[in-house]
């Protein structure tokens, strides 16, 4: 496999951008490695292609975002707004992730190994999110579609005003949102867990998925109610 590689110290985040928004020339020289990328903003956005980009440490705000069929591993920390409106593809961090990571993401995997900040998952569309560490409060606020799966604990008001998403949690939860609650675990719910750990990668077939609980909405703010409307 062909390797192209990218150095951020004699190259600029608008130039390898542009390189990425180029349709993957031939099979085989896909692979593209971007180093010293110190935090640099909106790094390997806006992909359409399948390719394979590996970032060899820290990013900044909004990386990988709107991201479409391209494999993308960050091999440290990332910013605000990491994989937002992703479409498709994978996000692989290896670190730490800030606050609203996947917000609004319609498709594709986002996998943190470490813990993400506040409203991860914010307004999800029909992602898929593995978190090995814990959430910050308001993960999965207002989520449509899509599944969380939390390997940790989570914050205050998990699952705020949930529509379709459903959340795994493993560890314990400060609070539930509003119309969050949990509910029993069925037998599609373990194997949708063993499916998505499977994806994540091997550090994660080690947890039980009998050990997850299933977070979803009661569906009690679907329709206005007239009699309650002083408690919203």
């Amino acid at each position: 496999m062909e390797r192209l590689t990218f150095d951020l110290h004699a190259s600029s985040v608008r130039e390898i951008n542009q390189f990425l928004h180029q349709a993957v020339p031939e099979p085989g020289a896909d692979l593209v490695t971007i180093e010293h990328p110190d935090g640099a903003h909106n790094l390997a956005v806006g992909l359409n292609a399948p390719w394979q980009v590996r970032i060899g440490g820290h990013v900044g705000y909004y990386a990988a975002g709107m991201n479409q069929e391209a494999t993308i591993t960050i091999a440290g920390n990332a910013g605000t707004g990491l994989a937002e409106n992703m479409m498709s593809g994978r996000v692989h961090v290896r670190g730490f992730a800030s606050n609203s990571a996947g917000a609004s993401a319609h498709g594709g995997l986002l996998v943190i190994d470490g813990d993400a900040g506040l409203r991860c998952g914010i307004s999800l569309k029909g992602a898929d999110i593995v978190v090995g560490g814990s959430v910050g409060s308001f993960s999965a606020f207002m989520a449509q579609a899509g599944r969380m799966v939390i390997c940790g604990n989570a914050g205050d008001a998990l699952g705020d005003s949930l529509y379709e998403a459903v959340i795994y949690l493993r560890g314990k939860v400060a609070s539930l949102g509003a119309d969050a609650q949990e509910e029993k675990m069925q037998e599609a719910d373990y194997e949708a867990v063993e499916t998505l750990l499977r994806a994540a990668g091997s550090d994660y077939r080690h947890h039980d998925p009998r050990q997850f609980r299933r977070i979803a909405s009661a569906r009690k703010l679907y329709h206005w109610n007239a009699d309650a409307r002083h408690s919203y």
